[in-house]
C-alpha cells in the first residue's frame, strides 16, 4: 500500500473512530436519568475535605422549594418556636416534608435578648427554665427524637452579662437533662475588650461551663467577618478556618450581609446584599457548614 492510501485509511479510521466515540456519549446521555443530568449542574451539597453545606432562615421557604434546595444543600435550620420578630411559625408541621427530600436538621428555638431579660417579673434562670421546658415541648410534638441538639438563638455578642449568662445556662442545663442535647447559636466573633484582652461569646461560654462544672452544650457559631468567611458561596471553607475549636456548625453567610465587617467579600453577595443560592433568587438566607449532613441529629 502505498504511503497517500495509508495516510487515507488512517485518516478514514480516526473519523470512524470519532463519531462512535460522539455516538455512545450521547447514547449514555440520553440513558441518564433527568434527576441525575439535573444534579450534575447543581453545586455539591458537600466535600469529602471541606464538610456539608447548609442553609437557614427565619420564613420558611415553602413547600415547592424544597426539592431546589436540597440541590445545593444538605441540612436545614429547623425553627421549634416562632422566629426572632415573628409572631407565628411557618416551619411547624414541617419536619416530615424536609425528611422526604433527604434534609438532615439544625434544631432552633428563639432566646430572650438582655433587654427582654430585664424586662421580665421573672428571674433570668427561671425564664432560662421555662423557655427551655417550651422548646423541649415544641421537639417532642415535632418529633424529633431523643438526643436531637437544640440550639438555643442567642443573638447578642461579645461577654454575655449576668443575667444573659444565667439565662442561657439554666435553658442549656434544663435542655440537656431533658434527653435532648443543649446547643448554643452564637458569635464566634472576636470582640477587644482593652488591654489587650479578646473574647468571644463562645469563650465565655464554655468558660462558665468548665468553672460551674455544667454539661457540655453544641457550639453553632457565627462568623461572617471576611476573612476568615469567604463570603457567599457554596462551596464551604473548612470548618476549622471558623477560628471556634470544636464548633459543631459555622454560619459563614448572612442575609443581609454586615457591610463593616464583609467588604473583602461583598462582590460574592447580590446587589441587595444578600445571599441566594442558584436559581432561587427570590429565596434570600444564610449558609453553614458542619462535619455531619445532620447536624441535630434529628432524623
Amino acid at each position: 500500500m502505498s504511503t497517500q492510501a495509508q495516510r487515507t485509511c488512517f485518516a478514514i479510521a480516526t473519523m470512524l473512530a470519532v463519531v462512535a466515540m460522539t455516538l455512545t456519549v450521547r447514547a449514555t446521555a440520553c440513558a441518564q436519568p433527568a434527576s441525575e443530568m439535573m444534579a450534575a449542574h447543581a453545586v455539591p451539597s458537600h466535600t469529602a475535605a471541606q464538610g456539608y453545606v447548609g442553609f437557614d432562615r427565619n420564613d420558611y421557604p415553602g413547600d415547592a422549594a424544597l426539592a431546589s434546595l436540597r440541590k445545593y444543600f444538605s441540612f436545614a435550620g429547623y425553627w421549634l418556636t416562632d422566629p426572632p420578630g415573628a409572631r407565628s411559625n411557618g416551619w411547624t408541621g414541617k419536619r416530615a416534608l424536609l425528611l422526604q427530600q433527604g434534609f438532615g436538621f439544625l434544631v432552633l428555638a428563639n432566646g430572650k435578648l438582655d433587654h427582654q431579660l430585664k424586662a421580665s417579673r421573672m428571674p433570668a434562670a427561671a425564664l432560662g427554665r421555662a423557655d427551655g421546658a417550651a422548646a423541649i415541648s415544641a421537639a417532642t410534638r415535632e418529633h424529633f427524637p431523643p438526643r436531637t441538639a437544640i440550639f438555643l438563638d442567642q443573638e447578642e455578642g461579645g461577654r454575655l452579662l449576668p443575667e444573659q449568662m444565667a439565662y442561657v445556662l439554666a435553658w442549656t442545663e434544663t435542655v440537656t437533662t431533658s434527653g435532648y442535647r443543649a446547643g448554643v447559636y452564637t458569635s464566634g466573633q472576636i470582640v477587644n475588650e482593652g488591654a489587650g484582652q479578646t473574647i468571644t461569646t463562645v469563650q465565655d461560654i464554655r468558660e462558665h461551663i468548665r468553672a460551674q462544672h455544667l454539661h457540655e452544650v453544641a457550639m453553632w457559631v457565627y462568623q461572617d467577618a471576611c476573612p476568615p468567611a469567604p463570603g457567599c458561596t457554596l462551596q464551604p471553607p473548612p470548618l476549622s478556618a471558623s477560628g471556634t475549636p470544636d464548633a459543631d456548625v459555622w454560619q459563614y453567610a448572612q442575609s443581609p450581609r454586615r457591610p463593616e465587617i464583609t467588604g473583602a467579600c461583598a462582590k460574592t453577595y447580590a446587589m441587595d446584599g444578600n445571599c441566594y443560592a442558584g436559581e432561587l433568587k427570590s429565596l434570600f438566607l444564610d449558609v453553614n457548614v458542619a462535619a455531619s449532613p445532620d447536624p441535630s441529629r434529628g432524623r
